[in-house]
């Protein structure tokens, strides 16, 4: 953590061996390159090489394509040609599982391999194994002998390789010794790596996925301080979410793993799997690297540490704080609507954060991804709101308020700080700090002081820096130094133009927080010129007003769910399809989510074939998987229930399955209250 914990709190880039892919330099400072993933069958080498072309078009630096075998891995040889032919020389991937003879074979024809050292020569059985020192090493042994073949022909050839680990695919070997954990992931890897050393072999490159984003980002973490410990460099690393899904939920779920890992300067090379069409990913990921192509590139290694870290980055555990009300302590992150810029707050303005007005019966329906609190600047609500939501405005608005239960009052610092603690009938307050901007370069500790005696005060965090979220991280750890135990609320707008770059922006910055242990709510806006009117964000049109206010508050409850913060809908663990998927990936995702989506806190996994199976969807309650063509096993957990069901009554037999094991309700209207 040492030789990079500076860009916690302010931005450095990672200093990383230099890898070639081909004519592709990757680390050491280089671009970040972004690459994608087929999803034809490789032995269909016209369909291989459009689908390719088609991603390189879009711009992808690199491209994976399967080999499942050593067929496939032969057949790269006449897909690459073709592609020459046509003029595209990027760099190929092979992506190999369980066949080490498919990866002998494509490591003498494409400029990369990538392998899984949970699979590539052990086994997964969901045993448990107990074994003595000798036996483990022996173990090793038997790796070594296995591995070493390809290392020299990657040595012999000069063959990229990526080591890619897979929370889901941890051998029974690994999962004996060092369970589900991210130090598992880091040794799966770490033993591949020191084989690869011992041949004085260097040109790899590292992962360490999961569909977690939390267990992700510890894992990379993590193994930055175990090469750093061990060899004394740290080789490139591709950073990338598992299974992050569809739409915005997938680029929500990517954004914060590999947009926080970025935001500590970690990454040289990403992609982000979602389950749409290769080429639709590399947007997401250019998104992703332009935030950071302007930023000051200083290599952090053997600097001294500036700032004592007052928390741990390699394992979670929630900021403690006391409790407000409905804020802070065991209680969920809340989520805070910005409404503040409708000029005259309607009724049916509620909607789009999730109140519904009903005339005919003088009721509020209520989803479960309602706001808890509604901003709304200096306006008083001519209305009367549902009891559940709180109205926040500035301290004059609240002075005229006749409900003081019902709204609440925010403070700027300066505010707060003239405030006499007696002359006010709030019992709950909010109160903004800008941190460590150039008017107030440090954290005051008479504020701080003030504020954590102040037993009904919850703080607003944000930065108006170019490197916002280590600003506020910054003094969350200040806070922690202080024993400052106050609620804080992570504030994030966004100056971005398109959905997809406010999604991006918005789960990062908070997203990154929240997996450290940060937030006890979040509230998302936008900067006046942003805007997201007639501009399509993964299959859907944002029209007016309203639709940006639902697209803040549906983005808020989606980052918190897929930081496993507070969970409001079903969670979809679908893997991005390649050429082994044995089913149509994203129609059948549809399916199942069209008819499951109110199963609140439910995560179903969705996977093409047994590579992504039990493995991979580890983290799920269900799982639908290829295991044949128009083949399905439906997993409880990670025990088979039924095999091979036929993929036209498959998801039919999914529900039968939920209904089983007593998760599935009927979908209802939701909650009504006066």
């Amino acid at each position: 953590m040492q030789m990079y914990s500076a860009s916690l709190f302010d931005y450095k880039r990672l200093a990383t061996k230099e890898v070639m892919v081909g004519d592709l330099a990757v680390g050491n400072f280089h671009p970040i390159r972004v690459q994608t993933m087929t999803t034809t069958d490789t032995m269909d080498t016209a369909a291989t090489v459009a689908q390719t072309i088609r991603c390189i078009d879009a711009g992808a630096e690199m491209v994976r394509i399967t080999a499942p075998s050593q067929k496939e891995a032969t057949n790269l040889q006449n897909i690459k040609a073709a592609l020459h032919k046509k003029g595209y020389t990027v760099p190929l991937v092979a992506d190999i599982h369980f066949t080490p003879n498919a990866a002998e074979i494509a490591a003498r024809i494409v400029e990369k391999v990538r392998v899984n050292p949970g699979n590539y020569v052990d086994k997964k059985k969901f045993e448990q194994i107990e074994y003595t020192d000798a036996a483990y090493a022996a173990e090793i042994e038997r790796i070594r002998k296995r591995f070493t073949p390809l290392v020299k022909i990657c040595k012999e050839y000069g063959t990229a390789m990526r080591i890619g680990t897979n929370h889901g695919s941890l051998s029974d070997r690994i999962m004996s010794r060092y369970g589900d954990t991210p130090n598992g992931m880091v040794e799966s890897a770490m033993e591949f790596l020191r084989i690869a050393r011992n041949e004085s072999y260097h040109n790899i490159i590292l992962s360490m996925k999961s569909s977690n984003p939390l267990v992700m980002v510890q894992a990379y973490r993590l193994l930055i301080q175990t090469m750093q410990e061990e060899f004394g460099e740290i080789y490139p690393l591709h950073l990338g979410v598992t299974e992050a899904g569809d739409g915005e939920d997938g680029r929500i779920k990517s954004a914060i793993g590999i947009g926080s890992l970025m935001e500590d300067g970690i990454g040289d090379t990403i992609r982000v799997s979602l389950t749409e069409d290769p080429e639709f990913e590399i947007p997401v990921c250019h998104d992703l690297v332009k935030r950071y192509e302007q930023q000051t590139i200083r290599p952090a290694k053997n600097e001294k540490l500036a700032v004592k870290i007052n928390y741990d980055p390699f394992s979670y555990h929630r900021r403690q704080t006391f409790a407000v009300h409905n804020i802070g302590d065991k209680h969920v992150p809340v989520v805070i609507a910005d409404l503040h810029s409708i000029k005259k707050i309607k009724p049916e303005d509620l909607k789009s954060i999730g109140y519904t007005y009903q005339p005919e019966t003088d009721k509020w329906k209520i989803s479960d991804m309602a706001a808890d609190y509604i901003f709304t600047g200096n306006q008083l609500l001519d209305f009367t709101l549902p009891g559940t939501v709180k109205v926040i405005v500035d301290p004059v608005s609240f002075a005229k308020a006749t409900d003081k239960k019902k709204y609440v009052p925010i403070y700027c610092e300066a505010e707060y700080a003239a405030l006499t603690m007696d002359n006010t009938k709030a019992d709950l307050r909010f109160v903004m700090i800008d941190c460590f901007t150039k008017e107030s370069p440090a954290a005051n500790e008479q504020l701080m002081t003030k504020l954590a005696k102040d037993k009904t005060a919850v703080i607003c965090l944000s930065s108006t820096n170019q490197n916002a979220m280590q600003s506020v991280r910054r003094m969350l750890n200040k806070l922690l130094e202080l024993q400052v135990q106050n609620p804080v609320i992570l504030i994030t707008d966004s100056q971005w133009q398109t959905p997809d770059e406010h999604l991006i922006h918005f789960a990062t910055e908070t997203g990154g927080l929240l997996i450290d242990g940060f937030g006890d709510g979040i509230c998302l806006g936008f900067q006046k010129d942003a805007s997201l009117e007639n501009v399509k964000s993964s299959g859907r049109t944002y029209l007016n007003v309203n639709d940006i206010y639902e697209f803040a508050n549906n983005t808020a409850f989606s980052i918190l769910q897929s930081s496993r913060t507070r969970i409001s809908k079903t969670e979809y663990i679908s893997c991005p399809s390649c050429g082994r998927t044995l089913f149509n990936l994203q129609e059948t995702t549809a399916k199942i989510r069209a008819v499951t989506h109110h199963l609140k806190g439910v995560k179903i996994a969705i996977m093409g074939c047994i590579v992504n199976g039990p493995g991979e969807m580890a983290d799920a309650d269900f799982g639908y998987v290829g295991s044949g063509p128009g083949k399905i096993t439906l997993y409880k957990g990670k025990e088979i229930v039924k095999r091979n069901v036929n993929s036209e009554v498959a998801v039919e037999e999914l529900i039968n399955l939920l209904k089983e094991s007593d998760v599935w309700i009927e979908q209802t209207v939701t909650q009504t209250t006066s």
